[in-house]
């Protein structure tokens, strides 16, 4: 299946990945993701940001949330979370980005008359790429700076390990 920029899917395959990289993949439900923003070293991968019902979370949590939407927006824990319309009121849990190819896409996310829901909202596409990007440049940032990757899924580990276990599916047999 083909993966369209800013549709919603459910993926399947990714936690593995990531504590195989020594990352951490601590969600247990299974949430749609967003596949925001294509890589630019191969058209094959995208950045998937996990979306969540904001309806589920309690005041305490909401409460948590505001807290990190609040800060200046020069500090990057303004960009971890944010709040928008899908087919709902939902959150988008930006520091917890991944990357996915179309191996790890199990389904698309369906709505009301069994379509495909892309995101057309073009500000929250906007509000939501800035942020990602954000992310992800402090992520690359921090591992030049320390050899130590900052978000606990390590994304660019993730990313090499799904790039070359693609690679080696390729060269076998």
């Amino acid at each position: 299946m083909d993966i369209e920029q800013n549709g919603l899917y459910f993926v399947s395959g990714i936690k593995e990945i990531i504590l195989s990289v020594g990352g951490q993949f601590n969600d247990f439900k299974e949430r749609p993701v967003v596949a925001l923003l294509p890589s630019i070293n191969d058209p094959n991968f995208f950045w998937a940001v996990p979306v969540g019902d904001l309806g589920h979370r309690d005041d305490e949590k909401i409460k948590r949330i505001q807290m990190y939407l609040n800060f200046p927006q020069k500090d990057i824990r303004s960009c971890f979370y944010h709040i928008g319309n899908t087919n709902k009121k939902s959150i988008f849990f930006i520091s917890d980005v991944f990357p996915i190819t179309s191996d790890y896409v199990s389904r698309k996310y369906l709505v009301f008359d069994e379509k495909h829901y892309i995101i057309k909202n073009q500000q929250l596409l906007n509000d939501l790429d800035g942020k990602l990007r954000r992310v992800l440049a402090y992520e690359q940032s921090k591992i030049k700076q320390n050899g130590r990757f900052f978000f606990r899924q390590n994304i660019f580990g993730a990313y090499a390990k799904i790039k070359a276990v693609s690679e080696n599916e390729i060269t076998e047999p």
